[in-house]
């Protein structure tokens, strides 16, 4: 074989593997408007007469800002649930943030306790599973430092619990500051697909990614499972990789008034240092390899596709420049450069998909969407993508490196300005 003939084949072998990969990501998407039923299935159940669960709610804060930490107390303790209680979640190190806490505890101390981590390594699932021995209820719910949740979202949580037997209810987040930088749209519409469709594609497959926030799982299967995994920087996914390995109900649910709201990262390198720290954390669930206990081949080989997105997507930011450069000066056959153009069909649907739904994320949450969000979404979208892969392909290196330090996401407050007035002061329940 010559050396054309590899190049032609290696350029044809790199488009079926972006084309599938782009395929994927389109059908995820649009998961929840292929059939009518899909959004009437993945709704909340209706409000129940009674109460049947009780919520410890831990709320896990690092070098956090008060007025940040006091709205998110304030959407919590404003719950119409009756049965709740409030852990925050500090470092020992991190002093100015245990300040915060202990003074919001003692405004509230019939609410609201404090769990101070100890621990030599710091990141989020050790404090969590700090604060999880200290929980009381029967169900634990998690939301992060920034998050503001719906008055009503326990008592729809409770009633999800209720009328479907759940283990665990996975809830929906939205970043709703989609003005404030030039990738932030593209980032409040990822979340926008990803709790809208992509979870619940998902859930209906049986292998279930969990969200890192408004997650709430049983205590006593929390801890019949050990918590969350200290040593993983994506804890949510690995938990929900080990209950879907158990068969555990996972019911995820979806409203626009009922979403928790928070904010994008507010620079650049934020972005960045968040995502890369996501890929990573997916890498780590891969390779411990839990996914390989799910039943059925066809779950095993979901789950090996879903967790293997970001080695795709690091895969991809190398391959795409090649691919451009060698479909249009590579000199290769017609066929091959036909086929080596063969991703952009799925990524342009993609796009007209994201459109429409731009649309639709405004419609639901209210904001007035312009012409001109119109086009820095489209225009936006190349770049965005290019971040993405840098991002894995730089947790890729870290994960060769085996570099697994914790990079936290600063929270600026900077959606508190979108939201209505009256939210950012706690009141007595």
């Amino acid at each position: 074989m010559t050396t054309s003939m590899l190049a032609s084949a290696l350029v044809v072998l790199i488009a079926l593997a972006l084309f599938a990969i782009a395929l994927s990501t389109l059908y995820l998407n649009t998961y929840a408007w292929w059939d009518p039923k899909t959004q009437v299935r993945t709704s909340y159940s209706g409000l129940q007469e009674t109460e049947g669960c009780s919520f410890s709610l831990i709320m896990p804060c690092r070098n956090e800002r008060e007025d940040v930490m006091r709205a998110t107390l304030a959407a919590l303790l404003k719950q119409t649930h009756s049965h709740k209680e409030v852990i925050i979640s500090v470092g020992h190190d991190d002093p100015e943030t245990v300040r915060t806490a202990r003074k919001l505890a003692a405004e509230f101390p019939d609410f609201v306790r404090i769990s101070v981590d100890v621990s030599e390594t710091k990141n989020k699932p050790r404090q969590l599973n700090k604060a999880l021995s200290m929980c009381r209820n029967s169900v634990v719910g998690v939301f992060d430092a920034e998050s503001i949740a719906a008055e009503a979202l326990l008592a729809h949580i409770d009633s999800v619990f209720l009328t479907k037997n759940a283990d665990v209810v996975q809830g929906a987040v939205q970043l709703i500051n989609y003005r404030d930088t030039w990738y932030s749209l593209r980032n409040c519409l990822e979340y926008f697909t990803w709790f809208r469709s992509r979870l619940h594609a998902h859930s209906r497959q049986g292998f279930i990614p969990l969200g890192g926030n408004t997650v709430f799982i049983k205590r006593d299967l929390l801890k019949e499972v050990g918590g969350w995994d200290g040593n993983c920087l994506a804890e949510d996914c690995d938990l929900g990789v080990r209950l879907s390995t158990l068969g555990r109900k996972i019911i995820v649910a979806y409203a626009p008034e009922l979403v928790t709201r928070e904010e994008t990262p507010d620079t650049l390198s934020a972005l960045v240092r968040q995502r890369t720290r996501w890929s990573l954390g997916f890498m780590q669930v891969f390779a411990k390899g839990d996914w390989k206990k799910l039943p059925t081949t066809k779950m095993r080989v979901i789950a090996w596709w879903t967790l293997m997105q970001q080695h795709f997507m690091a895969f991809a930011g190398v391959c795409i420049p090649v691919a451009v450069v060698a479909a249009v000066w590579g000199g290769f056959q017609l066929v091959v450069t036909l086929v080596s153009f063969l991703p952009l069909i799925p990524t342009l649907a993609t796009i007209a998909f994201d459109i429409c739904m731009l649309r639709e994320f405004g419609r639901d949450h209210k904001f007035a969407i312009t012409r001109y969000d119109y086009f820095r979404l489209v225009v936006g979208t190349p770049c965005y993508q290019l971040i993405l892969a840098f991002s894995a392909l730089r947790a890729l290196i870290k994960f060769v490196r085996r570099d697994f330090g914790w990079e936290k996401t600063d929270h600026s407050g900077s959606h508190l300005s979108y939201i209505e007035r009256g939210v950012a002061e706690p009141v007595r329940p």
